[in-house]
């Protein structure tokens, strides 16, 4: 006889070794995003440390629109003169000899030494026609004008 009940053979529930619970998600990993975070804080406070030291002073520089943007060289000066004529370099003011002083001084270590000076707009023509007398009595020939974009 005839073995037929292998044809119609049915197979049972109970033996499915499938999971039917549903999967998790993994969740977010958190010591790559920590890692990320601080290195964006330090990159940042880097760069607001730096950004406040070049525009530590209330001046409105001038706009320029025929000029192009000049990179400054490491090295160069920049003196800063003030609505009321003040001279500030290097967060120090300085009077009209100490600045003569400090630029002889810096002239006579580099020849080429470059001095930008960044005026304010509200500020009178003579102080920087000033400044312009003192750079060129110290032997200063490298001279710039700073001015807004």
């Amino acid at each position: 006889m005839r073995d037929t009940h292998l044809a119609t053979y049915i197979p049972n529930p109970a033996m499915n070794f499938r999971s039917r619970t549903a999967p998790q998600h993994p969740g977010i990993q958190l010591a790559p995003l920590v890692d990320v975070l601080l290195l964006l804080l330090i990159f940042f406070l880097l760069t607001w440390n730096a950004a406040r030291n070049e525009n530590e002073l209330d001046i409105k520089i001038p706009k320029a629109s025929a000029a192009t943007e000049k990179t400054a060289p490491i090295g160069d000066v920049i003196v800063n003169v003030k609505t009321d004529g003040s001279v500030v370099v290097n967060r120090r003011v300085l009077s009209g000899p100490d600045l003569l002083a400090l630029l002889k001084n810096l002239v006579q270590l580099n020849a080429d030494q470059a001095v930008v000076i960044r005026g304010d707009e509200a500020g009178e023509y003579k102080n920087i026609v000033n400044v312009l007398d003192i750079c060129s009595q110290a032997g200063v020939t490298n001279v710039a004008f700073a001015t807004a974009k």
